[in-house]
């Protein structure tokens, strides 16, 4: 007698919803553009100078804007206390609820003594500009110098903390092959810094800098940056391919039947050899033809963006349609709510309203290492703004 025994599988929802990705690539963000900052403003190189100054300005801005995704992401914000009432020292969030703060507060404090001897300059102008600068001036004795390196380098720890555990939280869930690998949180770091560089780009062009220093430095940052991930995807590769067991095994079994994820994993490979071949391109053309070559280095910026944004969709999102308890891949299909569309909307438009309103109020283009108001000349700011901002023929209207 033959008998059929139907298994019945429960569809189980997502845990993380696209928050979490906006989360991830905030901070990611964040703590790459305290990085490209560093060398002018911590290290004292004053080559690295306006790069710096679109950096600080990037890296507050997604700071601020992190924080937001994730407590939405906690669908309940105000449980976020939760984290300090009950603090589980095995727990990768609960450690990185105690980082986060302190690397908030230590970017906040850092464009703070930067942009300071600019915003006492400023105190004497009209209107609502002049009332922030005297505002948030507070007086006008001078910023030591010291007193920015230390708070500084204390923020680069910090933002060390918040690589590992970003990286770590989603790495140690071993019922998600594709997340318990030691290859991804060195992969959140390297697609980062490729959308750190690639967000320098993009607000060189836009605010009007358009400094060929500055597309140099982030053009060869971004190229070390995908080197960095080629290397970081090819080990995990071989490493899958060549283990019978392990997570990475388990990992590209798991997917093996998909033809979506062959699909994603080609295209994400073709994009970045495709964005690596393109900085090598314009970083190895003869001198005299880089700076008409730079002006279009913004486009390189926004796919820099996409790889960077697309690499954690793909992570944190992607990863939870494939099935644990039952076969096949669960479909997952993006909402027009605030889980969804507008969630993802809303964040970069708040993105870009912090950015427009430091833009408009504060004098960043004048971030400096500490000193004091009469130390920020506006001529020889326009002059040496001059000299740096010749980026393809000059225009016309």
């Amino acid at each position: 007698m033959n008998s059929t025994i139907e298994l019945l599988a429960p569809r189980y929802d997502i845990a993380w919803y696209p928050w979490a990705v906006q989360y991830f690539f905030m901070i990611a963000l964040s703590y790459a553009t305290l990085w490209l900052a560093a060398p002018a403003l911590v290290f004292g190189k004053q080559k690295w100078l306006p790069t710096a100054r679109l950096a600080l300005l990037a890296c507050l801005a997604t700071t601020l804007l992190a924080p937001v995704a994730l407590l939405a992401d906690l669908h309940q914000p105000l449980r976020f206390w939760h984290f300090y009432a009950y603090a589980n020292t095995h727990s990768w969030m609960s450690v990185g609820s105690l980082i986060l703060p302190l690397y908030v507060v230590g970017v906040i404090v850092l464009t703070w003594l930067a942009w300071r001897p600019a915003l006492q300059a400023n105190r004497q102008a009209p209107g609502i500009a002049g009332f922030i600068s005297r505002w948030l001036s507070l007086g006008d004795s001078p910023t030591p110098p010291v007193l920015l390196v230390l708070v500084g380098l204390s923020t680069l720890v910090f933002s060390t903390g918040i690589m590992l555990y970003t990286g770590a939280e989603v790495a140690i869930v071993k019922a998600r092959p594709l997340w318990n690998t030691v290859w991804l949180p060195p992969m959140f770091v390297a697609t980062g810094f490729i959308a750190a560089a690639g967000l320098i780009l993009l607000l060189n062009r836009v605010m009007g800098e358009r400094c060929t220093v500055v597309s140099g430095q982030m053009l060869k940052v971004m190229l070390g940056a995908c080197l960095v991930a080629g290397l970081v995807a090819g080990s995990w590769f071989l490493d899958g391919i060549n283990a019978d067991v392990g997570s990475v095994a388990a990992a590209m079994e798991s997917v093996r039947g998909s033809a979506e994820w062959r699909s994603t994993a080609l295209w994400g490979g073709l994009t970045g050899v495709a964005l690596f071949g393109a900085v090598l391109y314009l970083l190895t053309r003869p001198a005299p033809r880089r700076p008409a070559l730079y002006a279009w280095a913004w486009l390189l910026g926004l796919v820099a963006l996409h790889v960077g944004w697309m690499f954690r969709w793909v992570v944190l999102m992607d990863v939870q349609t494939v099935a644990r308890h039952s076969a096949g891949f669960h479909h997952y299909g993006i909402p027009a709510g605030s889980s969804g569309i507008l969630g993802i909307v809303g964040t970069f438009g708040l993105w870009l309203a912090v950015i427009l309103l430091i833009d408009l109020f504060v004098p960043w283009r004048q971030a400096r290492q500490g000193g004091s108001a009469t130390d920020v000349s506006p001529g020889h700011a326009v002059t040496q703004n001059a000299a740096n901002t010749t980026e393809g023929v000059s225009s016309h209207g």
